[in-house]
Formats: C-alpha cells, structure tokens, sequence
C-alpha cells in the first residue's frame, strides 16, 4: 500500500507496517543534512596513505628534475614545501605512481591536487572537493 502526496510517499507492507519512504527533491532537500547526519558514521575512517608507493616512485626517479615535495592548492592558497614533514599535514596523499601521477587531498577545503611528472616539467592541477561520485565515475553492473 503506498500513501502518497506530492513531497513524499509513505511504504507500507500488506499488513500496514511502515517500509519507508520515498522523498520528491524538494522534500529530500529540507532533510538530506539531518537525514546523512544521523545515519552517517560518527567519525570517518582512518585512510592510510600510499606511502610505500610515494617511496617506490621516489627510488626510481628518473625524471630530468629532483624529486619536489612541495604541494600548493590553488582554490584555497594551502601551501607547504615538504608535505611529508607537516605536522599536522597540510595535505594527504591518496595515490602515487611509478608513472608520475601523485594525488593529494586538501586538508583547508578537501580539494584534490593532482601533480603530472613528466621527463622535463611538472603539470598541476587542483579539482573543488565533490561529497558524491558523478554518475560517470560510478561502477556499472551488467
């Protein structure tokens, strides 16, 4: 049985039990922050940075320039010259490859800065912190 009305609908089993809800966009947007609040983990989880993967690219290194330990993000003006060492960080890595590719996030407004090694310079680029994936980096079942 559904009770509906223009905002929302109320689930309800054949019995009558409440199943749940489903909101309309106006009514999601007034609860969305409660709603993610309440239900959402306490504390987010601690995520370890790839640092062994920072090291094997630091032991390979054969770029055409030393190795730079400095991260800057360009939408809040964080800056630091040796990311490893700040305490606390200013910036966390969260990827790193024997390519080139190193990714940071920003601790000030959680922005992902990407840094591009390639033989004769280094290309970066800071991309706004988005809460939620776009539909195209979701996976796809079959």
């Amino acid at each position: 049985m559904i009770s509906k009305t223009d905002d929302f609908q109320e689930l309800f089993d054949a019995s009558g039990k409440p199943l749940g809800a489903l909101l309309g966009p106006d009514a999601w947007a007034l609860v969305r922050e409660t709603v993610l609040a309440h239900f959402a983990p306490q504390t987010a989880p601690a995520v370890e940075e790839p640092i062994q993967d920072w090291r094997d690219l630091v032991q390979f290194w054969d770029f055409n320039y030393p190795v730079d330990h400095d991260v800057t993000c360009e939408l809040c003006g964080n800056s630091t010259n040796a990311w490893e060492l700040d305490e606390p960080r200013k910036f966390m890595l969260t990827a790193a490859n024997l390519g080139g590719l190193v990714a940071f996030r920003c601790q000030s407004c959680q922005a992902k800065i990407l840094k591009r090694h390639f033989k004769d310079c280094v290309k970066t680029e800071a991309k706004p912190f988005m809460p939620e994936k776009s539909i195209r980096n979701l996976g796809r079942g079959k």
